[in-house]
């Protein structure tokens, strides 16, 4: 199966349970789980100090400009 094709099968992020399609992120606990990308963004925002409010606020800008 060629990588385009493996990034549109669904998974389930063990993180948050969302089920995506989008490209994957590792998680930066163990360096080997995948997860969601929306979990990826929330672990690097974390990582730098930034509260759950606002990387909420984050992901959402995110989100509307993909729309």
């Amino acid at each position: 199966m060629k990588a385009k094709e493996n990034a549109k099968q669904p998974s389930v992020c063990p993180r948050c349970g969302k089920t995506y399609t989008a490209r994957p992120s590792v998680s930066r606990t163990d360096g080997t789980t995948l997860i969601c990308p929306d979990c990826g963004t929330r672990e690097a925002l974390d990582s730098i100090g930034v509260n759950i409010e606002e990387q909420d606020k984050i992901l959402d800008a995110i989100h509307r400009s993909q729309a």
